[in-house]
């Protein structure tokens, strides 16, 4: 049986050794239902409903997929790839994973300018293999976030960490990174979960509370703001 190594960072490897789990067993099942389910996307038809069994993302995030979908069909590009997922979730206007890119000093419309999107005479009935890819990983950023939903803000995490694909390329090229916009994730998440209780404080606030890595950015981006 051919042996794949597995780098852990050392805190879950102490943990994993104190409590004596069966490493091999569980990483293998765990690849076992990856690689079905990307399976399953990537011979997917692209119907009526592409989403129907995307029963754990969220209305924008299933409105986003569909976007992706007809835009991918309307251009006759041969598959939907990551770059329609990518210009969907930009052209949606609304999500919060545009908010993430803005606290990491990004703006949207620039990675709309840089994206480039194939034309063709295809029918993109069917996800390109990097485009499976990274939707199996924006559920995994979902389940390692703690979340059980996956939304737009998970699609972008994905994107990123999608290694071959032409939107995580892009995402790079402009300057984003995955470890800064998981962070930002979390700290947007955390600012929206203080702001139900406390409508006074502002997202921006919470965030400058828990995200010290990008807090100079954050401050940049509003001075801005308060001077235009």
């Amino acid at each position: 049986m051919p042996k794949v190594n597995v780098y852990l960072p050392d805190e879950l490897a102490d943990a994993v050794r104190a409590a004596n789990l069966p490493l091999s067993a569980i990483c293998q099942r765990a690849l076992e239902q990856s690689v079905k389910r990307v399976t399953a996307i990537r011979a997917a038809v692209l119907s009526a409903d592409p989403t129907a069994g995307l029963s754990q993302f969220t209305d924008r995030a299933k409105t986003v997929i569909k976007m992706a979908v007809g835009k991918a069909q309307a251009d006759g590009a041969e598959f939907v790839g990551t770059e329609h997922l990518l210009h969907a979730m930009l052209a949606e206007g609304s999500n919060l994973a545009l908010r993430v890119l803005q606290a990491l000093e990004i703006a949207p419309a620039h990675v709309a300018q840089v994206l480039t999107l194939p034309t063709g005479s295809g029918s993109a009935t069917q996800f390109s293999s990097a485009a499976a890819n990274a939707l199996e990983l924006t559920v995994t950023e979902a389940i390692s976030l703690g979340h059980n939903y996956v939304g737009c803000e998970h699609l972008l995490l994905g994107l990123l960490s999608e290694p071959d694909g032409t939107a995580g390329a892009t995402l790079r090229e402009v300057g984003a990174d995955l470890k800064s916009a998981r962070a930002t994730v979390a700290a947007a998440l955390v600012g929206y979960a203080h702001l139900r209780a406390q409508p006074a404080n502002s997202l921006a606030d919470v965030i400058k509370q828990e995200l010290r890595p990008v807090i100079e950015r954050i401050e940049r981006l509003e001075q801005r703001a308060t001077d235009n």
